[in-house]
């Protein structure tokens, strides 16, 4: 795996840690910002998964989670159902929580993604579902979701 391949994005939320890491691990919460069905057993081992990404029904993100240490970090594998580039639990996705400005300063760094083709639809998903986050967990209604803007 390349550094190249490898997708790092920041966002400060101005919740507590504690509030963000809810937004990221409880299956209700997770719905307020992203898809519209969610399983998420925030234990090593335990299944992520996220159905109807984007507005699409058909859509699953699926994963198990490799670490959990509760307001600090978080680390699952992910892959899509049914993709044959980005399979369930071929990449690693991993978030640090930091205290920073009476806020949370999210760190995600998302590696072993295939090509740069995937690293760019992966950078924009992101960007789209950590800001959809930062407005969620503040207590705010980030609206329908339409997924994130495409290159085409």
């Amino acid at each position: 795996m390349t550094e190249s391949l490898v997708v790092r994005r920041e966002i400060q939320i101005a919740a507590p840690r504690a509030t963000v890491f809810a937004f990221l691990t409880d299956p209700e919460k997770i719905l307020g910002w992203m898809g519209t069905e969610a399983t998420s057993e925030a234990q090593p081992g335990g299944v992520y998964l996220v159905k109807g990404v984007g507005g699409d029904h058909a859509r699953a993100a699926r994963g198990a989670f490799q670490e959990v240490v509760p307001i600090h970090r978080l680390s699952y594998s992910f892959g899509w159902e049914g993709s044959g580039e980005v399979p369930p639990g071929s990449s690693l996705v991993e978030i640090d929580l930091l205290d920073r400005d009476g806020g949370t300063l999210l760190r995600l760094t998302h590696s072993g993604l295939p090509n740069a083709a995937q690293c760019a639809g992966h950078d924009r998903g992101w960007a789209h579902y950590l800001g959809r986050l930062a407005i969620a967990a503040t207590g705010r209604d980030p609206g329908v979701d339409r997924g994130p803007p495409s290159d085409t």
